[in-house]
């Protein structure tokens, strides 16, 4: 039974949503250097240099609940994998609320920037970008201490590790789970063809000599589960809304690749949101299941011609440029059928419908596009030009220094810069993204506290905000389940430079 439209919002890749992406890294000459020191000297590092405060104590971990499963139960707390535990509050780990309202803080050992909420797919590019030159900024920053500090926008080593680069949709709560399941899996195990990080190597550990459309792809090993960092699934089940949970789920997506190409990251994000729009409606009447979808994930992934047929459970057999395109006509269908795209939307379905046309006819005419294909242009160059085997080590440096933050070193930077690589965003408001909150979510609310208040601000997390109020000797936590709540336009009328941190904590109470 479809849910009625009314309560799910217009066809629209609008949506609350944001980004989550954990940073190699390295020390030159240094391989055994002790990532977790690290990772805490970027995080305290690019805080001090920005007037920030970075303690563990700086996040408020009272509304997380990382081992309920959104199956309908909850992991008990004893066995838990240490690393599913993202609750407690560790005092050897940094945190830092950001004046955008992101978050940046060590995770696993690497520091993780995760993005502050959005409504847009362009803004998710905008201010996941802005987590780049955070990176870039500490990089510098670190350059002149010793052999510096390195930082790479990848999620694997190509020698066994790999690191997350996770996403988040808000989801109608109502949307039935094994629904989602059902349908969004054929999507992730084919997307990875337009929003593929490329990898040189095949394997875990890079065993087999080869180049493969997703850095990812050979570490899943379930469909669905719990888990993030062993036995990971196509479909994280981690129910933790960071909004009222009655009305919202918060979908947890670990399948993705880091992108650096604009397009790609915009599609990863925008599709990804109409597929979900999709799904909550109940208007995707095509069966798309593969037979067996691990293997096919990788089957996929291992076939950079993208020709590889996946057997359906109905028994056809399709490419994964012909299960896009049928998720990519249900969704124009949906658009049109409910009065037209919105500008955000028809952005995405433009660059969709032509991504996909470029890789049905030869996936290299997407090269300005892709981050797989341009890396796998670049890695050819290469190969013709020295005679180089995929074997090659000098191959999988040039995938690392691909992803290398610093826009003097990283190679897509360089191609970037040149024209060779699109761009959908501008330096002016990526740069301006790095201090300033997106004004139509709460993450206003979170950055405007830390930026106007930070000796007062004691702790934050996505749906709170603990503040001290001096002249009340107290202090207040405020709770925000609505992500729309606590925007710029909610409480413009009741802020001012001279307003006090109380009234600042009313207008939230009152407002947000």
């Amino acid at each position: 039974m479809s849910v009625p439209s009314d309560s799910i919002g217009p066809a629209s890749v609008r949506r609350v949503m944001g980004l989550e992406s954990e940073f190699g890294i390295a020390v030159p000459g240094e391989p055994y250097a002790n990532p977790m020191q690290l990772s805490g000297l970027v995080v305290t590092t690019y805080a001090r240099a920005h007037g920030h405060r970075a303690t563990h104590g700086a996040w408020d971990y009272s509304d997380e609940s990382p081992l309920v499963d959104a199956r309908g139960f909850a992991l008990p707390r004893a066995s838990a994998h240490p690393s599913q535990l993202t609750d407690e509050d560790d005092p050897s780990l940094a945190n830092v609320v950001l004046g955008n309202g992101a978050r940046f803080y060590v995770d696993h050992a690497h520091p993780e920037y995760s993005s502050p909420e959005v409504t847009t797919p362009r803004d998710a590019l905008i201010w996941d970008r802005a987590g780049d030159l955070v990176a870039r900024d500490v990089v510098a920053r670190l350059a002149d201490r010793g052999p510096g500090v390195n930082l790479y926008k990848n999620n694997t080593d190509g020698k066994g590790s790999s690191y997350g680069t996770h996403e988040n949709y808000q989801v109608t709560r109502d949307t039935p789970f094994d629904r989602i399941v059902a349908q969004l899996l054929p999507f992730f195990v084919a997307r990875q063809v337009m929003c593929g990080a490329g990898r040189v190597g095949i394997g875990r550990e890079s065993e087999r000599a080869g180049y493969q459309i997703s850095s990812r792809a050979d570490f899943f090993e379930a469909e669905v589960g719990l888990e993030t960092t062993f036995k990971r699934p196509i479909i994280n089940t981690r129910d933790e809304p960071h909004a009222d949970a009655e009305r919202w789920r918060r979908l947890h997506v670990i399948i993705g690749d880091a992108n650096l190409a604009e397009v790609a990251g915009l599609l990863k994000v925008g599709a990804t949101s109409l597929v979900l729009a999709l799904i909550e409606r109940d208007d995707l009447a095509v069966e798309l299941m593969p037979r067996y979808p691990i293997a096919a994930l990788q089957q996929i992934s291992h076939d950079p011609s993208c020709r590889a047929l996946i057997e359906l459970r109905d028994g056809r057999s399709l490419t994964a440029v012909q299960v896009l395109w049928a998720y990519f006509e249900a969704a124009s269908a949906m658009v049109a059928k409910g009065g037209g795209a919105d500008e955000a939307t028809a952005e995405v379905l433009t660059h969709w419908e032509r991504v996909l046309t470029l890789l049905e006819r030869d996936p290299m005419l997407a090269r300005s596009d892709i981050d797989w294909v341009a890396k796998l242009a670049l890695l050819d160059q290469y190969r013709e030009r020295d005679g180089l085997e995929w074997d090659d080590p000098r191959l999988r440096a040039i995938d690392i220094q691909w992803a290398d933050v610093r826009a003097e070193r990283g190679l897509h930077y360089r191609l970037e810069s040149a024209g060779r690589i699109t761009r959908l965003t501008t330096e002016d408001e990526v740069r301006a993204a790095m201090t300033t909150p997106p004004t139509d979510t709460r993450a206003w609310a979170r950055g405007h506290a830390v930026t106007t208040y930070p000796h007062e601000v004691i702790s934050a997390s996505w749906d709170s905000l603990v503040i001290d109020q001096p002249a009340r000797g107290g202090v207040a936590r405020v709770t925000l389940p609505d992500p729309l709540s606590g925007s710029k336009d909610a409480l413009a009328a009741h802020l001012g430079p001279d307003r006090s941190v109380e009234a600042f904590v009313d207008a939230l109470a009152e407002h947000a």
